[in-house]
């Protein structure tokens, strides 16, 4: 089965021969999957900083960048070179993570990077993708690689069932009239089997494409039920789209429950991403749990 990233590679690789703009910028993680006699494709070595600014000469050069590493050492470590060397210097880019929050725990906390989106809300005009699907990868991808924004696309080991359609607004794939909840790429399978578990009559929403927010979308969501009561559950830091969505209801007297990697929990033993996922809550109990709570309390 085709991943994420397989699917990320394919469509980089089928892109960059066609449209001369594109470049692929890389510090040793996955240099081997691009065509290196391309002189648009450039491996820095170990330096991420150095990847960032490299990814901002060509993109002032008139180049489109494609950059790509785990997400602590895409987003995190060269995090000033992104805020300089592409966000204040106006140029667009696409940043393209895997291992998500702790997709590789073998590894450490090192290659684990819950705070990403986060770290990204604190600087303007990033559209954030987070496709649930390795089908959701490749239109998602196409699109970004078109424009001249600046992008970030979060790639996971972790996959729903299926692909649904992708692009800018949420999906409404359940309806109920109790509250909203809002499930963010690869959450979307364990929401909906805890919400089918406590029998709970609630609208779900999917989002893989979560900056911009769809605050249209989620306020329709919300009026259309008896209970102005929302959760997000999002597969990075919990509370991260909070402000977001209550400033989308910011006119409506609400409840908003976050869930997500816990703020207060630095885990400093060794596990699968499963047990990661349980010690969240992240899982179909822990979620369930708070479906439970929250619109039956």
């Amino acid at each position: 089965m085709t991943t994420m990233r397989q699917a990320f590679v394919n469509t980089v690789n089928e892109e960059i021969d066609s449209d001369p703009r594109i470049a692929v910028v890389t510090a040793v993680i996955s240099s081997n999957e691009f065509p290196r006699q391309n002189e648009r494709v450039v491996d820095v070595g170990i330096r991420e900083q150095t990847m960032v600014g490299v990814a901002g000469g060509l993109a002032l050069a008139g180049l489109r960048p494609v950059v790509h590493s785990y997400a602590p050492f895409l987003v995190e470590r060269p995090y000033e070179q992104i805020k300089l060397d592409i966000g204040h210097q106006d140029v667009g880019a696409v940043f393209v993570s895997i291992g998500a929050s702790y997709d590789d725990p073998a590894w450490g906390r090192t290659h684990q990077s819950p705070g990403d989106v986060a770290l990204f809300d604190t600087l303007p005009g990033w559209t954030v993708h987070v496709p649930g699907h390795p089908d959701e990868v490749t239109p998602l991808l196409r699109q970004a690689l078109k424009d001249d924004n600046r992008v970030y696309v979060r790639l996971s080991l972790h996959e729903n069932a299926q692909a649904y359609p992708v692009g800018e607004g949420f999906t409404a794939l359940r309806h109920g009239k109790r509250g909203v909840v809002l499930a963010v790429g690869p959450m979307l399978d364990r929401v909906m089997k805890a919400v089918e578990s406590e029998n709970a009559d609630v609208t779900v929403l999917y989002a893989a494409t979560v900056r911009p927010f769809d605050s249209d979308g989620l306020l329709k969501a919300v009026r259309d039920t008896d209970h102005a009561d929302v959760m997000v559950v999002e597969p990075y830091l919990e509370g991260t789209s909070s402000h977001l969505i209550s400033e989308a209801l910011q006119l409506i007297p609400h409840r908003v429950r976050c869930i997500g990697v816990k703020r207060h929990a630095e885990l400093r033993n060794y596990g699968t991403a499963e047990d990661h996922d349980a010690a969240h809550d992240l899982d179909v109990v822990g979620l369930g749990s708070a479906v439970r709570s929250f619109f039956r309390g």
